[in-house]
């Protein structure tokens, strides 16, 4: 009897167990949430909302612009089961946290779910943290806020504003030049930026200019210089007579005189740690990443990654940032980390605060490691190769931020002969300080022999040059980032799809990774500049960004700011739908005709641009894909062209005309040449620098003669 009542008794503490009613915690990943969840221990519960639950409907305005801008939220297509899991967590929940990401975008997202769930938006139940450490999470739990409503009103507000530019604009589009068109604030701004750089291209007219760089010679040592001028004034030379008449005065069997020696201690200082826009510019000019690749990898290294024994951990701080801010915490613990690695003479006591940029919100940190002693090397087993690289970049940054700065010891000379001067600028370093860890490519010393004034050199040789004025060169995704955040237009979470979506749209292409406009795009562009000026003003923008800004210091209301910029843009959307003609994309003839009815082929335009199509569409439906033939036999077959095709990530690859009865593929170009040694195919490789042929075996290579 007495074993039975035991049995009795542990069923019932069990049962009582199961029953015990755990405190929900909603976050928006599923990587988060598992993250979260162990940290927090088995009192918690953390489930994902999946970004978003609620939104404007895609079908319609969704906006009552004569009840205040009203907005008509509804729960969004394909998130009905996410909805439901919730609402029923909700209910068997002791107490809910909105756990959603430090921003506005964030603060939005938990004040749908407090509606969807009933809850009292005055319940201190909003929970958020800079960054997914154990410390920080369970931190921030005891600390428990009520909805930011001045983050939800300036989240709404440019949601609205968005919607009320695009569902006003893209219609028209629609019905004057083609279906599937859009227009918006920022991407409309990145679009006429892209274009007027294209025009200042082709109205640009090269001058002709001359240079002289010359070698002279101190004992053994020899050193560049550069002419300067006459008589110490600088002298411009426009063509090769100029240089001739330099040439002639110069001796070539007398020396030149030392006329000035300047010596000069130079400092130069780090870089502040990332904010969102440094960091793509940043990931784009060292690591080749496109934007929306820096920013996934950047989620997924803030949201949390498995590191052995540690568990899942999230390894940087929130990654959609303008601040510069870093904590003192953070600072003490690089302080320790350049100290032991580095020696305390690379250590900064007072490292230089980064300048925030017009309009920046200083709510969160700068993005730099959640912990610094977690070198990119102790994790390289653990993160892929883009999240490897990444962290590498963001650690020794911020790393580099905390350090002293680089010193230089620099030399400027002049040299003088006939009243005819060069100069020579050297530099040598003199101690790495933040260098150490993040350094410039093109950072290298510039070392001249030891001069003093009154010394003289001979001149061992002269080296005329012919060059031109380059045009300005075409954007770049990490310049046309540097150039929106410049004018202060668009936020550090708009950049990635602004980008996105003018490429998707087809408005502009990206061709050896620069922006070039399509036919399509300045099409675009010039309705937009025409009937809707205030869009593509930069000043104007800013300007509308900043009262946004506003909104979320509580500093202005979101419906008068909303009405201020509806009133005469809803004037313009009027007077466009009266004015503006329709325009036609005339189809080019293709030069053949199609091989089904034998009408003349041409080429249209698609949504991932160019095709050729029969011109008796859509009665004959016939199309084929442009391709590019690069004038190279298959080295497999050897009776098919080798064409340049694209993947479904945009990367060029080269594949046989016969596909798919020949399935020859290359990501390099074949050059239509054998190796010298094993007969393999040679192919045209991308190095750094330039471009080598080799053979894919890798035993042969041999440099591209230009």
């Amino acid at each position: 009897m007495a074993t039975k009542s035991k049995a009795t008794k542990s069923k019932k503490t069990r049962s009582k167990a199961t029953k015990t009613k755990k405190k929900l915690v909603i976050v928006e990943s599923p990587s988060k949430a598992k993250t979260i969840e162990k940290y927090l221990g088995r009192t918690y519960k953390v489930v994902a909302s999946l970004g978003h639950i609620r939104d404007l409907p895609k079908s319609k305005m969704g906006v009552d612009v004569d009840n205040n801008f009203e907005p008509h939220y509804i729960s969004i297509r394909g998130k009905g089961d996410v909805i439901k899991n919730l609402r029923s967590e909700a209910k068997k929940a002791k107490k809910i946290y909105l756990a959603s990401d430090p921003d506005r975008e964030g603060e939005a997202i938990a004040l749908h779910l407090a509606y969807l769930l009933g809850l009292d938006t005055n319940d201190k139940n909003r929970v958020v943290f800079n960054e997914i450490t154990k410390d920080a999470v369970k931190n921030a739990f005891k600390e428990p806020r009520t909805i930011d409503m001045n983050l939800v009103d300036a989240q709404q507000a440019r949601r609205i504003l968005d919607r009320l530019v695009g569902y006003s604009i893209s219609p028209l589009l629609w019905k004057k030049v083609k279906k599937g068109l859009s227009a918006g604030r920022v991407q409309s701004i990145a679009l006429n930026l892209i274009i007027n750089r294209e025009n200042e291209i082709k109205s640009f007219k090269p001058e002709e200019y001359w240079t002289i760089d010359s070698e002279f010679q101190k004992g053994s040592k020899k050193f560049q210089a550069i002419f300067y001028g006459e008589n110490n004034k600088k002298l411009a030379l426009p063509d090769n007579d100029a240089v001739q008449n330099v040439l002639k005065k110069i001796d070539k069997k007398k020396t030149f005189n030392i006329t000035k020696v300047a010596k000069k201690e130079r400092r130069r200082f780090p870089a502040p740690p990332f904010t969102t826009s440094s960091m793509q510019q940043e990931a784009n000019r060292r690591l080749n990443f496109r934007t929306r690749k820096t920013m996934m990898a950047a989620q997924q290294l803030y949201e949390g990654i498995h590191i052995g024994k540690e568990g899942t951990v999230g390894l940087i701080t929130y990654m959609r940032t303008d601040s510069t801010r870093i904590s003192s915490i953070a600072k003490h613990e690089a302080s320790v980390l350049i100290h032991e690695k580095y020696g305390a003479d690379y250590a900064a006591t007072k490292p230089r605060k980064g300048k925030m940029p017009e309009g920046a919100q200083d709510a969160h940190e700068a993005i730099r490691p959640s912990s610094v002693t977690r070198t990119p090397e102790s994790l390289k087993t653990y993160l892929n190769k883009d999240q490897f690289r990444l962290y590498s970049l963001i650690w020794s940054r911020f790393v580099a931020s905390q350090m002293t700065p680089e010193v230089m010891d620099t030399m400027s000379v002049a040299l003088e002969q006939n009243h005819v001067n060069f100069r020579a600028n050297g530099s040598k370093t003199k101690f790495a300080g933040f260098t150490t860890i993040y350094k410039n490519a093109t950072d290298k010393d510039n070392i001249l022999p030891d001069l003093a004034e009154g010394d003289t050199v001979k001149l061992a040789k002269t080296d005329p040059a012919q060059h031109f004025t380059q045009p300005p060169a075409r954007y770049s995704e990490a310049n046309l980032i540097k150039a929106l955040e410049e004018n202060g237009v668009g936020r550090p979470s708009t950049y990635a799809p602004t980008l996105d979506t003018i490429q998707r749209r087809y408005y502009v292409k990206l061709v050896s990774r620069r922006f070039e406009p399509t036919e399509l795009g300045e099409i675009v562009n010039k309705i937009i500049v025409e009937f809707f000026p205030d869009i593509v003003n930069i000043s104007f923008t800013a300007d509308l960004e900043s009262e946004l800004d506003g909104i979320e210091e509580g500093k202005e209301n979101w419906v008068e700011v909303v009405d201020k910029f509806y009133k005469p843009f809803s004037k313009e959307v009027a007077h466009a739908e009266e004015n503006m003609e329709s325009v036609q994309i005339k189809d080019e003839p293709a030069g053949f005709d199609c091989d089904i009815c034998g009408s003349p082929m041409v080429v249209k335009m698609g949504r991932y641009g160019k095709f050729f199509a029969c011109s008796r569409f859509p009665d004959c439906r016939n199309t084929k894909a442009i391709v590019k033939e690069i004038g190279v036999v298959c080295p497999k077959c050897h009776e098919g062209q080798i064409i340049e095709r694209k993947s479904k990530r945009g990367r060029i690859f080269y594949g046989c005309s016969r596909y798919p009865d020949c399935d020859f593929v290359s990501w390099d170009k074949p050059i239509g040449r054998d190796c010298p040694k094993d007969g393999h195919f040679l192919v045209e490789k991308k190095v750094k620098g330039g471009k080598q042929v080799l053979c894919p075996n890798g035993d042969y290579e041999e440099a591209i003669q230009k």
